[in-house]
């Protein structure tokens, strides 16, 4: 049995392919083609944290974890051609589809790069979906992390997945729209569209992992070595809202939180994120749920005053003096935008939270503060600037 990992030098992926390999003595597969590297690159900004090389990952792996499954192919999942070669010589029983353009704010730079974000992540899913069909591998389950923002911030609880639809007396349950706010996320809202398609006509068994913004820098296997460390951006385009405001905290910045920030968003921590993805890969088929199942991998929402008071409070700790301030929001948003998102199935699977938010900030300064000279160089990359022309 081969499990394949896509996206397998990324920031969830990489520490996901540890956890997979860790429980099982399958083979796992990574596949990667390091266009994330040249993403950050290409926006002037780098890792907090050093990123070895796949080689030396796997070395790693091999030395601390005695992980002797884990090995790689670099490619790009956009080349059809590619990922024929691929399913057809490795023929995968489980796909784990983490591999994609993630960033929203990268998405909206410009045409060139939202047709980029919209070539990539769709042409990477519809080839391993067609691929799947074609190679008479459609018992393969095709687990993908897609994201919560497909569902925007509606003012009603946000169902997990689907959600019920009544017209004129009659009651149907139906998949909730796309409602993306960027060209990344409206990618992820026709990923999700083209794994309903893929089940409804192939017969794919499809788990949708709508995930959460991911918080972190260690999860258990990658606390071990410097080597297995996963990749930690705290850019304006690339960096989340947490790791950002970790970051300024560490270069002496205050943390900058735009009107009142009484918003709340969905947050997930990246041990958590990784244990929900091994339990969906490695759940025995005869007792993982039939068909298409949504798991909205997310275990609480956050207000981002709320992310900006928890930093200064841990920061203390650090002898960092991390001090709170507000600026005029530039962001057309409901600043008391109270989210609600329903993640029974998702909390069932992994147990529930294993990781306090608190205890995840701890975790990232824990980290950041022996590279502070690094963030420290790059800290004009906190806000969005020109980009390189290399």
């Amino acid at each position: 049995m081969t499990i394949l990992i896509t996206g397998g030098d990324g920031y969830v992926g990489w520490p996901a392919a540890l956890r997979i390999a860790d429980r099982t003595d399958e083979r796992v597969l990574l596949v990667d083609n390091f266009a994330r590297r040249g993403w950050v690159e290409d926006v002037g900004a780098t890792s907090a944290t050093p990123v070895a090389s796949i080689d030396e990952r796997l070395d790693a792996a091999r030395e601390v974890h005695g992980l002797t499954n884990l090995s790689f192919v670099e490619g790009d999942l956009a080349e059809k051609s590619f990922v024929d070669e691929l399913l057809a010589v490795h023929e995968p029983e489980v796909v784990v589809h983490t591999a994609a353009q993630p960033s929203a704010p990268y998405s909206q730079i410009n045409g060139e790069r939202a047709n980029y974000t919209q070539h990539n992540n769709l042409q990477a899913t519809r080839n391993l979906l067609w691929g799947l069909e074609e190679h008479d591998l459609t018992d393969t389950h095709f687990v993908e992390t897609t994201t919560t923002g497909v569902y925007g911030a509606p003012e009603f609880p946000i169902p997990e997945g689907g959600s019920t639809m009544e017209n004129q007396g009659e009651r149907d349950e139906v998949p909730f729209p796309n409602m993306g706010g960027s060209w990344y996320h409206a990618t992820k809202g026709f990923d999700a569209q083209n794994m309903r398609l893929a089940h409804t006509q192939f017969d794919i068994p499809i788990s949708d992992v709508r995930t959460a913004i991911v918080y972190g820098t260690e999860t258990e296997e990658t606390r071990a070595d410097d080597r297995l460390k996963t990749r930690f951006d705290f850019d304006y385009y690339f960096g989340t809202v947490t790791h950002r405001f970790c970051a300024q905290a560490v270069a002496g910045y205050p943390v900058t939180v735009y009107g009142k920030g009484e918003q709340r968003k969905p947050f997930i921590s990246l041990e958590d994120a990784v244990e929900g993805l091994a339990e969906v890969a490695l759940t025995d088929p005869d007792e993982r749920p039939e068909g298409l199942t949504v798991y909205n991998q997310v275990t609480r929402a956050i207000s981002i005053v709320e992310i900006a008071e928890t930093i200064a409070d841990v920061g203390s700790e650090y002898d960092l003096d991390v001090a709170v301030e507000h600026f005029e929001n530039p962001r057309d948003e409901d600043e008391t935008h109270k989210m609600e998102i329903e993640n029974d199935r998702y909390a069932d699977l992994i147990g529930g939270q294993s990781q306090s938010f608190e205890d995840g900030v701890d975790d990232i300064f824990g980290t950041l503060t022996r590279y502070a000279d690094t963030i420290e160089a790059h800290e004009d990359r906190f806000l969005p600037g020109v980009l390189s022309e290399d």
